[in-house]
């Protein structure tokens, strides 16, 4: 969806819609949307700036991290993004706290399909995990460790780092 940012009204633009993205177009590799994406958008001109705030509600599934177990991550988001023209880009040596929620209008025009899909990316954790103790799979046997079906020893060490260890244990 194409907002021109000349043709806004005065008061703004309220807008509720879903979103369908494809699995292809998010940074997580493995995710499956398992709900359209949800947006509630306002969008304001003020002055020459462009003001978005929004929410996106969604559900997706994730692959663990750790487990590898697939899971369900719930988007419930809101964001507040501030637009400028191009003409305000400015190159800087260093960003400043202000700046990680501005970006910049190039021909006028904002794609709002973009702007959700960014916001969605956004709040994709960096490592997804099932759940934050999860323990993953064993190294040995190749189990579920939170199954408890694994029996191996987790004491076993590479020889080559005997001396290493005789070392550290030395020194305190």
């Amino acid at each position: 969806m194409i907002i021109d940012v000349d043709r806004l009204p005065e008061d703004g633009l309220k807008i509720s819609r879903e979103f369908d993205f494809l699995s292809t177009e998010v940074v997580e590799e493995n995710a499956v949307f398992l709900k359209p994406v949800q947006a509630e958008l306002v969008v304001r001109k003020v002055g020459e700036e462009v003001q978005i705030k929004g929410k996106i509600q969604t559900c997706i599934s994730f692959v663990c991290s750790r487990c590898l177990s697939p899971f369900e991550f719930s988007v419930d988001s809101p964001f507040d993004m501030i637009a400028l023209p191009e003409e305000f880009e400015l190159e800087k040596e260093e960003l400043d706290r202000e700046d990680m929620n501005r970006s910049f209008l190039y021909g006028r025009k904002i794609d709002l399909r973009d702007v959700v899909l960014e916001q969605l990316n956004l709040t994709f954790p960096l490592k997804p995990l099932c759940s934050s103790d999860c323990q993953g799979i064993c190294p040995v046997c190749g189990k579920l460790i939170k199954s408890g079906d694994c029996s191996c020893v987790a004491g076993d060490t590479d020889s080559r780092l005997e001396k290493l260890k005789n070392f550290l244990r030395d020194k305190r």
